[in-house]
């Protein structure tokens, strides 16, 4: 399977232009490489150890020629390109190596088996629909019923051990023992779908990069005489968005694509002491 064919089946499923105006989705640097048979690195963000990662593919003899990441290298264009410097280094490489730089970003976050349906697979959640969605069949987050109700306790370390993260932040609660019944997830940022979240019925949502006044708006914010009462929890945007990308690596597989292989130096940002 050549790369062009590759991008054509992906863009006719989970189409760039769905995506956010501030949004930059796409081909960041192609050096030419699409007559080439696809052999691609996934990864969450195509940072410089995610390139060298690629280099070191082909060092072995295994042809990468696309890192394929959910997060844009580029958001603003650059007023320049320098030696040393981050964008500079990758556009560098990219056409010294031949390795082409893909991003799909918010265009992937509305679709089926996107961030946010992968994310509700992951915790089992059944009968779900979009928490805002775009347009037929397509939107953000996702809004779902547990197989059988938990108590927060147990939602909590259910999602811990399937995302396999060691810890989580959670909305305060008088005691850990209410029962859940139904879950609102988005992956990455979403705090900013809180008011969506509270209309859907949902009694967790389950997010990331959430603020400190985030968690009290979650739980007191919704009209005179009433509260929201919503358990927002805090799983931290590598493990709520890192499961779809494997699950690129499956679908890219099953194409066809002559090398898949999800980056193993993808990386959290952030690390638990």
């Amino acid at each position: 399977m050549k790369i062009a064919e590759l991008i054509n089946w992906f863009e006719a499923w989970a189409n760039p232009a769905w995506q956010e105006k501030w949004d930059n989705c796409g081909w960041q640097i192609e050096p030419g490489v699409l007559e080439k048979s696809a052999g691609v690195l996934v990864c969450l963000t195509p940072t410089l150890a995610v390139m060298q990662e690629a280099i070191h593919l082909r060092e072995q003899g295994i042809e990468i020629n696309l890192i394929f990441a959910h997060h844009p290298l580029i958001f603003s264009p650059p007023k320049s390109l320098q030696s040393g410097d981050y964008i500079g280094e990758m556009a560098r490489l990219a056409f010294t190596q031949q390795i082409g730089v893909y991003t799909a970003h918010t265009n992937f976050d509305q679709v089926a088996d996107g961030t946010a349906d992968v994310l509700a697979q992951i915790l089992q959640l059944e009968d779900t629909t979009a928490i805002v969605p775009t347009q037929a069949g397509l939107g953000y987050g996702r809004v779902g019923n547990l197989i059988s109700p938990m108590t927060l306790e147990k939602l909590l370390i259910h999602i811990k051990n399937r995302l396999g993260v060691p810890h989580l932040l959670h909305s305060p609660t008088n005691e850990l023992q209410p029962l859940i019944e139904r879950v609102a997830v988005l992956g990455g940022s979403g705090a900013s779908f809180l008011s969506a979240v509270a209309k859907t019925g949902a009694q967790a949502y389950l997010t990331s990069d959430c603020k400190f006044h985030q968690f009290q708006e979650a739980r007191d914010t919704y009209g005179y005489g009433s509260q929201r009462n919503l358990i927002l929890i805090d799983a931290g945007h590598y493990a709520t968005e890192r499961p779809a990308c494997d699950r690129l690596v499956k679908k890219f597989h099953s194409l066809g694509a002559d090398f898949v292989k999800l980056s193993q130096q993808d990386e959290d940002f952030r690390v638990f002491f």
